[in-house]
C-alpha cells in the first residue's frame, strides 16, 4: 500500500506541476498584439463607414496607419482626420481591391519601404439584395468579386510576409450576420461572406502557430452609407413600405464607432468571432442549438419579405 500511496502521491504533485487545462487555453488565446500603439495596421474601406470609424480609433490607439479605399476623397478625409488626432498616416492609396494586379503593387510599394504589417483588417465591402429570379449575373460577381475575392487579394499579399517576419500579428475580416444566418435577399451577398468566413475558420487554425490571431468580425444592421445606396433588386425603393423596412432597419441599427470599439477590443482580447450587437450573438447560438424553430422563423421572414414583390 506505501507503493501505491507514493505512486498516487507523485502523480498528483506530477498533475499539480502542470498548468491547468484553464490556463493552457487561456495562454493559447492570448494576443500577440496586446496594444495598437506602433502598429503598422493597414485597413481597407477606410473612406467611410465601418473602416472609417476604425482608422479614427486605431489613430486614437496611436498605430501607424496605411489605409486604402476605392473613393479617393472619402479617403483623404480619412487620413487627415486621423492626422489630427495625433497618429501617423505612412501609406494612403485609393484603389479597387477586386484588381489582383493593383492590389499586388499596393503592397509591393509598401514592403519597399516600409516591410511586413502586424495588422491587417478586411473592411471594405458593397451589398445588393434581391430574390434569385430578380438578381442578375452583375450583382453575384460584384459581391464575389468585392466582398471575397477582394479580402482574398489582400490576405495573400499581406499575410505570408507577416509569417515570414515572425513577430506574430492580427488579420481582421469583416463579414456580417448574413455570413451566418440565411437573412431573406441576401443570397448574392450570404455569397460572399460565408465565403470570408470559411476563409477565416481555417486561417484561425492555419495562423496559429505563427502567434497570428485571426477575428471574424459578424456585424448585424450597421448605420452607413450603404443603408441608403444598397441595390435591391426588382423592387422600387420609394415604395412605402420598402422606407418603413429601412426605418426599421436603421432605428435597430448601431454606429460604426461601435462596430470599430469592439473590433478593437477583439484585436487585444484574440477574440475569433466578434459580434457588434447581442441580436446576431442570440441568432447565432439559437440557429445551431434549435434548428427546427430557426427554419420556420427563416421562412416565414422569407414569406413576409416577398410581399414586397
Amino acid at each position: 500500500m506505501e507503493g501505491t500511496s507514493g505512486m498516487v502521491n507523485a502523480a498528483q504533485s506530477a498533475y499539480v506541476a502542470k498548468p491547468s487545462l484553464v490556463s493552457r487555453v487561456l495562454k493559447s488565446r492570448k494576443s500577440p498584439i496586446a496594444s495598437l500603439e506602433g502598429k503598422k495596421t493597414l485597413i481597407t474601406g477606410a473612406g467611410s463607414g465601418i473602416g472609417r470609424a476604425t482608422a479614427l480609433a486605431a489613430a486614437r490607439e496611436g498605430a501607424d496607419l496605411f489605409l486604402t479605399d476605392i473613393n479617393a476623397q472619402g479617403l483623404a478625409d480619412t487620413a487627415r482626420d486621423a492626422e489630427k488626432l495625433g497618429a501617423v498616416v505612412s501609406f494612403s492609396q485609393a484603389l479597387d481591391i477586386s484588381d489582383y494586379d493593383v492590389v499586388t503593387a499596393f503592397a509591393d510599394a509598401i514592403f519597399d519601404e516600409f516591410g511586413s504589417m502586424d495588422i491587417v483588417m478586411n473592411v471594405a465591402g458593397i451589398s445588393a439584395w434581391g430574390t434569385v429570379e430578380n438578381l442578375e449575373h452583375r450583382h453575384w460577381k460584384s459581391m464575389v468579386d468585392v466582398n471575397l475575392m477582394g479580402p482574398i487579394h489582400i490576405i495573400e499579399n499581406f499575410v505570408p510576409p507577416m509569417v515570414r517576419a515572425g513577430r506574430g500579428g492580427h488579420l481582421v475580416n469583416v463579414s456580417s450576420a448574413a455570413g451566418l444566418l440565411a437573412l431573406p435577399w441576401h443570397a448574392a451577398y450570404s455569397a460572399s461572406k460565408f465565403g470570408l468566413r470559411g476563409v477565416s475558420e481555417v486561417l484561425r487554425f492555419d495562423l496559429k502557430r505563427h502567434r497570428i490571431g485571426v477575428s471574424l468580425v459578424v456585424p448585424g444592421a450597421v448605420k452607413t452609407p450603404l443603408v441608403g445606396t444598397v441595390e435591391i433588386a426588382g423592387v422600387d425603393r420609394e415604395d412605402p413600405r420598402i422606407q418603413k423596412a429601412v426605418g426599421l432597419f436603421e432605428r435597430r441599427a448601431v454606429s460604426p464607432e461601435k462596430v470599430a470599439s469592439c473590433i478593437l477590443q477583439g484585436i487585444e482580447k484574440n477574440r475569433y468571432m466578434v459580434y457588434s450587437s447581442p441580436d446576431i450573438r442570440f441568432g447565432y447560438w439559437w440557429a445551431r442549438k434549435f434548428a427546427p424553430p430557426y427554419e420556420f422563423v427563416m421562412q416565414k421572414a422569407n414569406d413576409q419579405f416577398s410581399k414586397f414583390l
